[in-house]
This record gives C-alpha cells, sequence and structure tokens, in this order.
C-alpha cells in the first residue's frame, strides 16, 4: 500500500532524511519510533505530500507521490491523517466537521454526508456530542473526532503524526482503542508514536528511527525481544524501565 525506496529530505545544509527506504503492505500496521528529533513526523508527512522530499520514491497504492503529475489534493482525499493537534476547524459544530470535507472533496450530499458523520460519530462513541464545538471537548474527545474525520473519506490507509502526545494520561487510552479497534478491522496503519505498549499490542512492524535514518525495520516480536542496534536498545532501555 505504501513504499518508500531511497528518500532523502534536508532543509538546507541540514539532512532531515537519508535513504529512508521501507514499506507497509494492505491491512499491516507499521510503527514508526525514536528520539525527538529523528525525522519520524516528517517522514509520516512525506507520504502524503505534506513534506516536499528531496530524492526517492514514495508510492501510495501505486500512485507517485513526488510525480509532479500527480494530484495530491486528490491522493489526500484517500489517505487518512491524524495530528498531535487534532487540527479541527474550531469555528464548526462536531458534526460539520465530520460532513464539510466529504461535501466538499468527495461530493456527496448533505444528507449521505451526515448520516455517514454520525454513524462514525457512534463508532468512536460520541454521537452525543455531535452539536458541541472542538473547544467544549477534552482532548482525547477531540483526537477521536479527528479519526472519525478522517475516517468519513473512506480512506485506503490511515497516517497517525503522534496521535496522544498532546493528551493527558487519562485520555490516551480512549485514543488508543479506536486506533486498535481499526487496526483489528484490517485498516492499513502508520504510526509515529512513542506508545510502546500500543506497538507491542497492535502493530506488525516497528520502524526505529535515528538523525534521519532508518536503523532498524523488523518484526515487532523481534524489536522488542533483541533490537539489532546499540541506539534501539538504549531507547528501549529508557522508554520501558518504567
Amino acid at each position: 500500500m505504501i513504499t518508500m525506496n531511497k528518500v532523502s529530505k534536508h532543509y538546507g545544509s541540514f539532512q532531515v532524511l537519508a535513504d529512508c527506504t521501507t514499506h507497509v503492505n494492505k491491512g499491516e500496521v507499521v510503527v514508526v519510533c525514536g528520539p525527538s528529533g529523528s525525522g519520524k513526523s516528517t517522514l509520516i508527512k512525506c507520504v502524503n505530500g505534506l513534506e516536499p522530499f528531496q530524492s526517492g520514491e514514495i508510492t501510495v497504492n501505486g500512485v507517485s507521490v513526488g510525480d509532479p503529475q500527480t494530484n495530491l489534493s486528490k491522493l489526500r482525499a484517500h489517505v487518512g491523517m491524524v495530528f498531535q493537534n487534532f487540527e479541527l476547524f474550531p469555528h464548526m459544530s462536531i458534526a460539520q466537521n465530520l460532513t464539510i470535507a466529504q461535501i466538499k472533496v468527495l461530493g456527496r450530499d448533505k444528507a449521505e454526508a451526515e448520516v455517514k458523520g454520525m454513524q462514525l460519530l457512534d463508532r468512536v462513541g460520541l454521537r452525543a456530542q455531535a452539536l458541541k464545538y472542538p473547544g467544549q471537548l477534552s482532548g482525547g474527545q477531540q483526537q477521536r473526532v479527528a479519526i472519525a474525520r478522517a475516517l468519513a473519506m473512506d480512506p485506503i490507509c490511515m497516517l497517525f503524526d503522534e496521535p496522544t502526545s498532546a493528551l493527558d494520561p487519562e485520555m490516551i487510552n480512549e485514543v488508543l482503542d479506536v486506533m486498535t479497534e481499526l487496526a483489528q478491522e484490517g485498516m492499513t496503519m502508520m504510526c509515529v508514536t512513542h506508545e510502546m505498549g500500543f506497538a507491542k499490542r497492535v502493530a506488525h512492524r516497528v520502524v526505529f528511527m535515528d538523525h534521519g535514518r532508518i536503523v532498524e525495520d523488523d518484526h515487532k516480536d523481534a524489536f522488542f525481544a533483541n533490537p539489532s542496534s546499540e541506539r534501539a536498545q538504549q531507547f528501549l532501555a529508557k522508554i520501558l524501565q518504567h
């Protein structure tokens, strides 16, 4: 579903990504982890062209992201993206947040979009909040709305960029539960996260990054039991000791 081949990106002389090669098969969940500043968020934003890259190739469902001929807006309509800070429209109700892109981008009529939106709010346990505004919801609720909004576009895959890092500890599980359910239903997912419990439970593979490079790309059991690089061993020792 997603392939990345020798992807490199730099800002001036600063290299953010260096020869990154990995893939995500249909129905697979891949967790991308690593220390802050390792290029994780940049990598995932390159997948749907939110960040341009200078060399290498990325394809999503056979479509080349870097090709100037590619309609990136059309591609992004089929690739769900959930950000760290929710990115909901604050001046719109929850229901409106779920319907606007369906109507404007997919061309659905208002009634159909509203039915789909309410079904998805049901799914994330927030139907009762449909008429509220984002500012009236907790962070965890807002992130669940953001996931529902991405799902309203019938995505072929989902990208998550540290979806729980802005949340209070008590709200993290309600978001991870929705993500876990999605994974169990076979959604193709690429997740940048520090939630190693989620990675152990749900991921098929773990990609570990450091200084813009993919240092390890392994089955999750092998990664947690015996990471092959010293850097990954240090990272896991620090993040798992608590």
